[in-house]
């Protein structure tokens, strides 16, 4: 009977590291995530729809994407241990999410929004200032999609993906093309050697 306790614990052991070493890669692979989210393609005022979604989803493997849709009142006063866990917690989540929406952006606009101190706040600034469709922006899209050509370099399903990604940005912000329209552009867009 001794030994079946033994191996009992034995095998609880075991169990228990193994949990314990699975944590720890799925932590480890969660912050590989974060960080090729956010090494490739940075806010640069051109990019803010596809920026804004893989950012949230940083945010959301960060466990802060709360900081950015509501805002944190500091908990009620109190001298306990409790208040004092809670506050650094609020503020710990806030700076989480405030760096990284700093680290995701090209350097002349961290020095533009730098002042913004809740994380909140700041997401709130780029949106108004990026988020929202302007005749240039339309314009801007617009000729991006017509005149965008296949660089001989690029393989045909990766060319063919941009375009499809062009379309859908210029949906977005309310410019919707017809299907001889997308056609004709992807045509255009191939050079004589693929006609």
């Amino acid at each position: 009977m001794y030994t079946k306790i033994n191996v009992r614990l034995l095998y609880a052991f075991m169990l228990i590291v193994k949990l314990l070493c699975f944590a720890s890669i799925m932590s480890v692979a969660s912050k590989n995530i974060v960080i090729e989210l956010n090494k490739d393609e940075k806010l640069n005022g051109d990019n803010y729809e596809i920026w804004s979604m893989k950012v949230q989803c940083v945010l959301e493997e960060q466990e802060v994407l709360k900081t950015l849709h509501v805002f944190m009142n500091e908990p009620k006063a109190g001298n306990t241990v409790q208040h004092g866990w809670e506050l650094q917690g609020m503020e710990k989540d806030n700076s989480v999410a405030h760096l990284t929406l700093q680290s995701s952006m090209d350097n002349d606009l961290i020095r533009e929004f730098k002042v913004d101190a809740h994380a909140k706040d700041l997401w709130e600034v780029v949106k108004i200032k990026f988020g929202t469709t302007s005749v240039t922006m339309l314009m801007s899209l617009t000729i991006k999609f017509s005149t965008y050509k296949k660089r001989p370099d690029v393989p045909m399903k990766k060319h063919l993906r941009q375009m499809s990604n062009m379309i859908n940005e210029l949906v977005n912000v309310g410019h919707i093309l017809t299907d001889e329209q997308q056609v004709q552009a992807m045509i255009l867009s191939l050079s004589y050697s693929f006609i």
